[in-house]
Formats: structure tokens, sequence, C-alpha cells
């Protein structure tokens, strides 16, 4: 169960539940391994960690990628405006380097503009994704859990015991 992401632990529990023994008399009630259960949960909970660093890790590439577009249009803008310096000795030649520069950081400017919403579209569909699986995640294990807590009411309730929380 190491190596297992947390969709395939849910569908193993999904299966552990879907494949339980029916109660006596009782269509809607099963028994299942409680410790292979639980265990399974505690998998989940300590796999949510992960997916949340690998969010994180998302992130960060996001924000690396916008730094390496800065730096790129940094660079290209100094390489611009180093080639303009360069071409200053006549006006004619100068004023073309000006164009091209101009044109070299609108160029730059759209490029990073379309780099930015990329990395943004990637992240937003990324957390997006994550969350969802999330969600689904908690959801599946609260109705399990609720199943669970209904089906040790009604074993205690059947055998007479009634145990109180603390």
């Amino acid at each position: 169960m190491n190596e297992q992401h947390i969709e395939e632990i849910i569908n193993s529990l999904y299966d552990l539940i879907q494949d339980a023994k029916n109660v006596p008399l009782s269509a809607d009630k099963c028994m299942l391994e409680r410790d292979k259960a639980l265990d399974m949960l505690d998998e989940i909970i300590a796999r949510l960690p992960g997916e949340l660093k690998q969010s994180k890790a998302i992130v960060e590439s996001r924000n690396e990628l916008i730094g390496q577009a800065r730096r790129e249009a940094e660079s290209i803008i100094s390489k611009a405006q180093e080639e303009a310096k360069q071409m200053v000795t006549q006006e004619a030649i100068y004023q073309e380097a000006k164009r091209q520069c101009q044109e070299m950081v609108l160029q730059t400017q759209v490029r990073m503009a379309q780099l930015r919403k990329a990395s943004n579209d990637y992240m937003d569909d990324a957390l997006r994704r994550t969350e969802e699986a999330i969600a689904i995640s908690l959801s599946e294990v609260q109705d399990t859990r609720a199943k669970f807590k209904a089906l040790v009411e009604a074993q205690e309730k059947k055998a007479g015991v009634t145990v109180t929380e603390e």
C-alpha cells in the first residue's frame, strides 16, 4: 500500500465496503475488517500532505517560470539596448535601432503576458484538479466514516452494549 495514490486507496476502501458481507437480516448494513478500513483511512490522511506539497511545488514552478520569463525579457531588453547604443553612429541607423528595440520590448511584453497567462491557467487548473480530488476524497471518507459509525452503533445496539464517547 506504500506506492498507492489516494484515489487507489479510496477505491480499495470502496471495494472493501462493497465486497463486505451483509449483516444477517439487513441489506444495507455490512461487516468489514475494522483494522483494514482504519489503516486505509490512516494512509489517506498520511498522503494528503503529499498532495498539498505537490500543489505547492506547482506554485513554485509557476513562480520560477514567471521569474525566468522576466529574466529573459530583461536580457532581451538589455541586448536590444546594447545594440541600439552601438548603432548610434548615424541618425538613420539610430532610428532603426530604436524602432527595433521598441518592437523587441513590445514582443517581450506580449510574450511575458502570454507566459504569465499560460502559467496562471496551468496553476488554476492544477489547483482546481487538486481541490476536486481532495473534496472527493474528503466526501468519501466522511461517507465511509458515517456508515462505519452507524454500523458500530447498530452492532452495539444489537449486542445491548452502550459505549459513551469521552
